[in-house]
């Protein structure tokens, strides 16, 4: 069993930036591809970000590439979303995923945190 917890979200201006961590239990972390996912009310979840379990390849919505950057650290057991020049379209719950899967991303995760809001407003 691994427990995903995320931290980070809050209220932020158009423009700034924000850095989510998912901290994971266990100690099988460096075994799972992992990601963030997000989900804006009325919407569908839909993918972010991702990385290999190894750390060598990411993954990124059209939406997001050059603005958000997603790292792990196997040895903290923890991935980080770094989120920069945030637009009100980000606004969106964002949720932490495992996956022991790789295609293109996370398939089909196995493990989902609780999500973390994150709020783009002036």
């Amino acid at each position: 069993q691994v427990q995903l917890v995320e931290s980070g979200g809050g209220l932020v201006q158009p423009g700034g930036s924000l850095r989510l961590s998912c901290a994971t239990s266990g100690r099988t972390f460096s075994m799972y591809h992992m990601g963030w996912f997000r989900q804006a009310p009325g919407k569908e979840r839909e993918s972010v970000a991702a990385v290999h379990w190894s750390g060598a390849i990411e993954r990124y919505a059209d939406s997001v590439k050059g603005r958000f950057t997603i790292s792990r650290d196997n040895a903290k057991n923890t991935v980080y979303l770094q989120m920069n020049s945030l637009k009100p379209e980000d606004t969106a719950v964002y949720y932490c995923a495992a996956d022991r899967n790789w295609g293109m991303g996370l398939p089909s995760p196995d493990y989902w945190g609780q999500g973390t809001q994150v709020t783009v407003s002036s």
